[in-house]
């Protein structure tokens, strides 16, 4: 098949440290790539990859000083790019979220659309009343709009990836086509068989309140288990980063290591008792659950979003309801076998099967949208 991949320009394909999107993306391309495939990639200049790469800019523009209304339009225009040139393929792929959603409208060949992110953005509580009661209704106009179009049979060529189940919702009347999981290159990350002494608990991700960093602090606390942090710090969580965490950074019982690239977030997470993941947001997927059990290393999370989807609980990590329950868990790790995290990310959250499913969501993409062109073309 020809297949074009779009990505995000704001990080490189593959990341230098922090980047989940892209991560995704370049595991995907290469293999898609190693599995004869023609594959054409847009993203930024500097990405590595053996496909053919259309540059949307030189760099990835984190490694700018650039506005982000400045990369809004860099990233418009590439994207306008590969759907002026949609006929050059069988199947356009788009994860630039609900961008690639107005460009790819008028594409002539079916477009993909995984979404990374959250489906509906923050909302005030007041909006999230009204989404109870007429989820599409209290969506902005344009917003509520384009979810309306969405729906077959108007617009033919649209196909949507969810990458969980929990990340779903069906009010909106989204056109999914399948739930496709992440993946990471499991073997890629050293097997720790068990953990580093002393003894540790990781945290792992952007610093930020819906990741829950300020839980985490709380829960090694309460446990009396010192907390190594890594991640980066975006600029609209400075404020967070500054009143609430930075003043709990001792240095001792409580570290802060900055951003961490794949060999540092690996020897961080799998010398750990435990990764914890409380968030407080219904979370898409989260990366760092997986990538800390290739490592051998369970996970205690919130039971929010796709933690369910992701970890097998009892068996690789702990859900828990509250806080509370995480410092409990903390205890009972010990009872866990490292060997049985790694085998669940083979199994589930490996490359090879996250590309299978892309390849069948690919082909089931162009017979529907073959389908529904001579249906259209009869009425």
């Amino acid at each position: 098949m020809r297949i074009a991949q779009i990505a995000p320009i704001w990080e490189r394909v593959p990341p230098y440290g922090y980047g989940g999107t892209e991560l995704v993306v370049s595991l995907l391309t290469e293999e898609l790539v190693r599995r004869g495939h023609e594959v054409t990639l847009f993203a930024a200049g500097d990405a590595q990859t053996s496909a053919n790469l259309i540059s949307g800019y030189p760099v990835s523009f984190r490694e700018t000083n650039f506005p982000k209304p400045v990369f809004r339009q860099v990233q418009n225009k590439m994207i306008s790019q590969a759907f002026a040139h949609s006929l050059d393929f069988d199947v356009i792929h788009s994860h630039v979220g609900t961008r690639g959603i107005w460009h790819s409208l008028a594409s002539q060949v079916p477009v993909i659309h995984t979404l990374h992110g959250p489906v509906l953005p923050t909302l005030s509580t007041p909006l999230l009343k009204g989404l109870r009661e007429n989820p599409v209704k209290a969506l902005k106009p344009r917003a509520r709009s384009l979810w309306r179009r969405l729906v077959w049979p108007r617009i033919p060529n649209q196909f949507f990836v969810s990458i969980s189940d929990s990340q779903r919702h069906p009010d909106l009347k989204i056109a999914y086509i399948s739930t496709v999981y992440n993946a990471v290159d499991y073997q890629s990350f050293t097997f720790y068989e068990a953990p580093e002494e002393p003894v540790y608990l990781a945290f792992l991700g952007r610093l930020s309140p819906e990741k829950g960093t300020h839980h985490a602090i709380m829960i090694s606390r309460e446990s009396g288990i010192p907390l190594r942090i890594a991640g980066k710090v975006d600029p609209v969580d400075r404020t967070y980063f500054k009143e609430v965490i930075e003043p709990q950074i001792d240095g001792v019982h409580i570290q802060y290591l900055g951003e961490a690239n794949h060999s540092q977030k690996n020897a961080l997470m799998g010398g750990a008792i435990a990764t914890l993941f409380p968030i407080t947001w219904s979370e898409p997927f989260g990366l760092v659950m997986i990538e800390s059990m290739a490592s051998g290393t369970p996970v205690i999370a919130l039971e929010k979003g796709s933690t369910r989807e992701v970890i097998a609980d009892g068996k690789t990590g702990f859900l828990c309801q509250t806080v509370e329950e995480c410092v409990a868990a903390v205890a009972r790790v010990g009872s866990l076998n490292r060997q049985d995290c790694r085998e669940h990310v083979a199994q589930r959250f490996g490359v090879g099967r996250m590309t299978d499913d892309y390849e069948a969501v690919y082909r089931q993409a162009i017979a529907a949208f073959s389908g529904r062109k001579a249906e259209l073309a009869r009425d």
